[in-house]
């Protein structure tokens, strides 16, 4: 099993874990043009479990420990360290389809500093309570920096709607502060089944390593996609209800792309969970959480949300982005 016990090279899987998850959603954007999200979302779901068990019988395979290979480690697993990783995933999904609900409701300048922001700062706390690993001060302070820059990003974000005439709803602040709690504790479960002392010795008995636990999870988000997605076709937040026979009209570079989608963030996902075991879960997923400020970058730089904004949009975007690596630098030192 390929293993991280460097800290350096732990921090680096959390950046790309970091340009991973902020760069999935263009595949969204791509195949929104012509395509609905909720069918958009079975390509993904399928990316990801795909990716999932191939790193699993790859990387998860690798080495002479018979112990540490990805199926002898399944078979071992104990039903309660199953059933966390399961769990999250089904934590993760539910949070994932509110968010493209709310996102769609109350637009992005309210669903993801809201939801995300929510995510990030209760995703650490409970993750440090769960494993304390590196300086607190250090990590919350790093955190702190953070959503401030999220916060002007929001803002920014609202200055450029001001003209528009757009409302938000309540119903679109109650969606996004769900998905922002759920979203904060599906991490948590995939690493309460895993060893997080895997790095030094073979996982105890009963215990995940972080590719199987990663395929479990997995399997949690595909098999609860069938209930949340299907509910989601039929009373869709915005658009007419649709069916699964819509799934079948597509054609093969349409569902490309969306399991491409899936890949990119399961790639993520897996790394993350390998650089876990030397950083620690409250760090892996503070950085990770970083992804904030790759989609802003990807919204402002190549999909030009900005273009026509008001000049004050650039001096708020400008100190999100100082913010932002200023936290980011916090938290890597927090681990030092």
């Amino acid at each position: 099993m390929l293993y991280v016990t460097n800290y350096a090279l732990a921090v680096v899987f959390c950046v790309v874990t970091m340009f991973c998850w902020g760069s999935w959603g263009n595949t969204q954007k791509l195949a929104g043009k012509t395509w609905r999200y909720e069918l958009f979302y079975w390509d993904y779901v399928i990316g990801v479990l795909l990716f999932a068990l191939i790193s699993g019988l790859t990387c998860g395979s690798m080495g002479n420990a018979p112990a540490w290979g990805f199926i002898a480690n399944l078979k071992q697993a104990s039903m309660a360290n199953i059933g966390s990783a399961f769990l999250g995933g089904i934590v993760f999904n539910a949070a994932n389809i509110l968010l493209a609900a709310a996102i769609s409701i109350a637009g992005m300048s309210v669903a993801f500093p809201v939801g995300i922001g929510l995510a990030l700062v209760l995703g650490v706390i409970v993750n440090y309570i769960g494993e304390p690993k590196g300086n607190s001060v250090m990590l919350f302070a790093g955190v702190a920096l953070i959503v401030v820059a999220i916060l002007m990003n929001a803002f920014a974000y609202k200055l450029k709607e001001a003209g528009s005439g757009k409302s938000v709803t309540a119903k679109g602040f109650i969606l996004s502060i769900v998905s922002g709690t759920l979203m904060a504790f599906f991490y948590r479960f995939i690493a309460a089944a895993m060893d997080m002392e895997f790095t030094k010795t073979a996982p105890a008995e009963g215990m995940m390593t972080p590719y199987s636990a990663f395929f479990i999870f997995a399997c949690g988000i595909f098999v609860s996609t069938f209930v949340f997605n299907a509910i989601a076709m039929r009373h869709p937040v915005a658009g007419e209800p649709i069916t699964e026979k819509e799934y079948f009209k597509g054609g093969f570079p349409i569902h490309l792309v969306g399991v491409l989608g899936g890949l990119i963030w399961g790639l993520g996902n897996g790394i993350n969970l390998v650089a876990a075991g030397r950083a620690g879960t409250a760090i892996s997923y503070g950085l990770g959480q970083g992804a904030t400020l790759v989609s802003a970058l990807w919204g402002i730089l190549i999909w030009k949300e900005f273009k026509g904004a008001p000049k004050a949009t650039g001096m708020l975007n400008l100190g999100m982005f100082i913010l932002f690596l200023a936290g980011l630098g916090l938290i890597i030192r927090a681990g030092m």
